[in-house]
């Protein structure tokens, strides 16, 4: 894993430098005083990980993390533990508090190391996926007397109601007796994901995350409890 390391303070560069050269799996690319020289770098570079400082001059590490376009794995590096709360609605990989311990940064590194070869094997299975699927661009259900012909792209999210599931598609909705997880089997994994007992959405569809919804277009689907961390993870493998 490459990676950069952000701190105003040279003496904790100096520390991660010396932390990180003693993992095998991470390579340091550069270090940086100035968040704006690194937000820079980070345009024209792609990193796996960056270990960053919260409390910076010109810009915070939060609003550094704000500005990325495209987000790499961060790991808070600071002296004070109230920024843990920001972190966490961040979705930072971990948060390390000053003077860091090397056993404790090590915990951290191994986390970090976990997720990115994770979502290295998903964008792998994913990337496998269109080929493999191409032939199945449809589905086919039964409505009243009738069998209609559903394009997967038209399909926005997927609504279970006890013996019915109503589809939602852009523009209408198509009710059909079956089950939510009859349908489910029936839909690509790398496009359609169960978030809630009574919810399928399809991931290009999906506006935006905000917690525990989904908004798509002006609906607002709830992601269940016992669906949230693999929801998270296929988000995270799928940078989106």
């Amino acid at each position: 894993m490459n990676c950069i390391a952000i701190d105003d303070e040279p003496l904790a560069l100096d520390l991660l430098k010396d932390y990180i050269e003693k993992i095998p799996f991470l390579e340091l690319e550069r270090t940086f005083t100035n968040p704006i020289e690194a937000l820079g770098y980070l345009q024209e570079n792609k990193v796996d990980l960056v270990f960053l400082d919260v409390e910076l001059p010109y810009l915070s590490g939060i609003e550094f993390v704000k500005c990325l376009q495209s987000k790499p794995l961060i790991i808070f590096t600071t002296a004070y533990e109230k920024y843990a709360l920001a972190g966490y609605d961040l979705e930072i990989t971990d948060y390390l508090v000053k003077p860091i311990v090397f056993d404790r940064f090590l915990r951290a590194v191994n986390k970090a190391y976990c997720i990115n070869k994770q979502s290295k094997k998903g964008n792998e299975r994913i990337a496998a996926l269109p080929e493999k699927e191409s032939q199945s661009e449809f589905i086919m259900v039964k409505t009243g007397y009738s069998t209609i012909n559903i394009n997967l792209n038209d399909i926005l999210y997927v609504e279970g109601l006890k013996d019915y599931i109503k589809i939602h598609l852009t523009g209408k909705t198509v009710l059909t007796l079956n089950s939510l997880k009859k349908l489910q089997e029936m839909l690509p994994e790398s496009r359609f994901v169960r978030v809630h007992r009574s919810f399928i959405v399809s991931l290009p569809k999906i506006d935006s995350i905000q917690r525990s919804r989904i908004v798509i277009g002006k609906t607002f689907v709830p992601v269940g409890e016992n669906y949230k961390n693999a929801f998270k993870d296929m988000i995270a493998s799928i940078n989106l």
